[in-house]
């Protein structure tokens, strides 16, 4: 039997430039150390023969087998141009039938933990297929090494058919104990598709990678990782789409759709066996994972997964940022703000502070004002921390206190309290324009926000034409505040021409808000006909879209605002309708409305103003109080509520004027509350303050845009 396959494993990871390599220890082995030590890098064929004729004399060798060791010596030697020459000689195409029966005969044959093979007439044994594999392997390397990658994909595919042919099923147990069958073959499974990667061929590579994964080929838990990693990351990156054969279909709810869905639950696998501790801790399986779950948008299994992360892998704070960013994405921005109260809260003082989970949690507060105060605190720290380490993000810091504090006299209870908010506000925005003006778009669209919303309408329109310019007319945003600000100077016209140039720039999704914002404006301009066509075609984009939606499960936050969206447009028709007192019609847009979200304010406050329209007062209050147990604090309701007291006599005055004040502590600046306050002191004989109520919301009204600016 060939005692130079027995000894030790060769490794060749690396192509090895010593001579002083397995091969060489063989041959010494058997008195050959004088011969090799003599033979040069380079030599034609009649040196191969002679040598090759040496082997063949001194250990019993056949032709084929000589030839492997004599290129397995070149391979070694760095040789690789020789390797390549010697290892042509070998005709593995004839010979591959004869190892195919060899491996299955000797795999059926072989006894439980025997270390001998069994003797069976003309069959090689499989020290000698594993010699030859051995030989097909480097021959691919040496193709390889020599830059000739599909040639060396095509070798390297002769090693995995072959033992594919003979065991169908699978590898065996215990084949590896005695022969170097298992690790060539092992190793030729991960060769092989980073051959045809490197050749350009990337569904023959894709196609490799599953061949090593479809069977169970006993590879080790590493490098089973290894290559579920390496097929994730070819699906995901690739940049091509290779559909997963007929033949491995399975029909199922697991089954994946796509390469990327693929991807998804291989490296769901792997992140299962991390936790497990079957595997080492890999941080490059979580970015891959965390990349994949966020373009498609399963940002809460991101959160899941992140969740089963071990201790000590991250710290508390960093993973409770990590989870706040996943929940934050996932629309679910209270239960992310939880979290990050958290990482900002007692149990880390001890710790230095965690600076982004700081600055997340400002950002968070400043789109809701019902946290506006917290933000104000959190937005201090920002600006504390980034003065002493992180002063690139001091104009951050400032932002979000600035968008804060004006967010905070929106709650305010008292004038004067509302004063000071609105004046810190535009003092902190305006430091961080001075500071990161030039570099930060989204600063000035924030100072351009808080102008607006305090009638600073000139200054606004400045700011947004200063941030238009900066995002070259791209940000659907920008083009939907300037339209309102030019709706708020009584404009309307040309905010209609600014929302239709919108039009044109902005996505498929994007387009939606603006083409409400458009009807609402040909409304505004007395045009029912041309609001309801447009209406007419917002719905059927709405629908066209809708079974994308559905079917695209993981966004369901942005299916949400779809949704959402939907049932204002049915909301706003069914308003227009009762002007047109076309009851029956607006019933039925009202109907609509509720099927999508029954316990909405604003379609009780439509039933309600459908009830006035037909002298029903009774039923209309009875809406509108439905309305304010929905929402206490929706101010349409509450300033009907107060119409309909008026229309009801004296002795309701007091409560209509209550209703009235509630809303301008929500709203001071909403016209139609200080005109129907006017009305309450009008009745009550209070006529100079009846005037300046009338005063106030006429002032108001010549400033008030057709939709609220945030």
């Amino acid at each position: 039997m060939l005692c130079a396959c027995s000894g030790e494993q060769f490794k060749f990871e690396e192509a090895p430039q010593s001579p002083e390599s397995l091969a060489t220890r063989d041959f010494s082995a058997s008195g050959l150390s004088s011969r090799t030590g003599d033979w040069e890098s380079k030599f034609d064929e009649t040196q191969v023969e002679e040598a090759e004729s040496t082997l063949k004399e001194t250990l019993s060798l056949n032709y084929e087998e000589a030839r492997a060791l004599l290129g397995r010596l070149e391979y070694q030697r760095g040789n690789f141009d020789a390797a390549l020459q010697v290892f042509e000689g070998i005709d593995i195409r004839v010979l591959a039938p004869r190892m195919i029966r060899a491996i299955a005969e000797r795999t059926k044959q072989r006894k439980p933990r025997s270390k001998v093979d069994n003797v069976l007439p003309n069959v090689m044994s499989m020290h000698s297929v594993s010699l030859l594999l051995e030989a097909i392997l480097l021959k691919s390397k040496s193709l390889e090494e020599l830059g000739r990658y599909t040639e060396a994909a095509k070798e390297c595919r002769i090693i995995v058919d072959t033992v594919e042919s003979a065991l169908p099923k699978g590898m065996p147990e215990g084949i590896g104990e005695d022969c170097k069958l298992q690790e060539m073959f092992h190793k030729a499974l991960e060769l092989l598709p980073n051959l045809w990667i490197k050749s350009g061929f990337l569904e023959e590579a894709v196609t490799a990678y599953r061949r090593a994964l479809i069977k169970p080929w006993n590879l080790e838990p590493w490098r089973l990782a290894r290559v579920q990693k390496d097929l994730a990351t070819t699906l995901l990156y690739g940049g091509a789409e290779v559909n997963i054969p007929s033949q491995l279909q399975v029909n199922g709810l697991t089954t994946p759709m796509s390469g990327t869905e693929e991807a998804i639950l291989l490296l769901l696998i792997l992140s299962g066996k991390m936790a497990l501790q079957e595997i080492d801790w890999d941080p490059e399986i979580m970015d891959h994972l965390t990349f994949s779950l966020s373009v498609t948008g399963m940002f809460e299994s991101l959160a899941d997964n992140v969740e089963k992360i071990l201790p000590g892998v991250y710290d508390r704070a960093e993973r409770w940022h990590f989870l706040a960013l996943c929940y934050s994405a996932a629309g679910q921005n209270e239960v992310a703000l939880n979290l990050l109260r958290k990482a900002c809260g007692s149990s880390e003082a001890k710790h230095r502070p965690y600076f982004p989970s700081f600055l997340f949690a400002a950002k968070l507060c400043s789109l809701c004002p019902n946290h506006a105060h917290e933000g104000i605190k959190f937005s201090q720290e920002v600006i504390d921390l980034a003065k002493h380490q992180n002063e690139h993000f001091l104009g951050e810091g400032l932002k979000f206190m600035g968008t804060c504090q004006g967010a905070a006299a929106r709650v305010s209870v008292l004038d004067s309290e509302r004063i000071i908010f609105q004046r810190e506000s535009l003092y902190f925005l305006n430091d961080a324009v001075a500071l990161n003006g030039n570099n930060d778009p989204e600063v000035i669209l924030s100072l351009g926000l808080e102008n607006a919303i305090q009638r600073n309408l000139n200054t606004a329109y400045d700011n947004l034409m200063i941030y238009s310019d900066m995002m070259a007319g791209s940000s659907k945003r920008g083009w939907q505040l300037l339209a309102l600000i030019v709706s708020a100077e009584q404009r309307f016209k040309d905010a209609e021409t600014i929302v239709d140039f919108a039009l044109d720039e902005a996505g498929s999704i994007d387009q939606l808000e603006l083409l409400r914002l458009k009807a609402i404006l040909q409304i505004t301009q007395q045009q029912p006909k041309k609001a309801v066509e447009t209406y007419r075609i917002l719905l059927a984009v709405i629908e066209s879209q809708k079974e994308h939606w559905l079917q695209a499960k993981a966004f369901r936050h942005e299916a949400l605002k779809q949704q959402k969206l939907e049932m204002e447009v049915w909301q706003d028709l069914a308003t227009i309708y009762v002007d047109l007192c076309s009851f029956l019609d607006a019933k039925a847009c009202v109907d609509k409305a509720q099927l999508i979200e029954f316990f909405s304010p604003r379609s009780w406050h439509i039933t309600g103003l459908l009830f006035e329209s037909r002298t029903l007062h009774k039923e209309a209050l009875a809406s509108f109080l439905v309305s304010l147990s929905i929402e206490p604090d929706y101010i349409p309701s509450i300033i009907s509520a107060a119409k309909l007291m008026l229309k009801l006599g004296m002795q309701s005055l007091p409560i209509a004027r209550s209703f009235l004040m509630n809303a301008l502590r929500l709203d001071p600046t909403n016209h139609e509350a200080w005109f129907n306050l006017g009305l309450v002191s009008k009745m009550e004989g209070s006529l100079q303050q009846a005037a300046d109520c009338f005063q106030a919301a006429y002032e108001l009204k010549l400033s008030a845009p057709v939709q609220e600016f945030e």
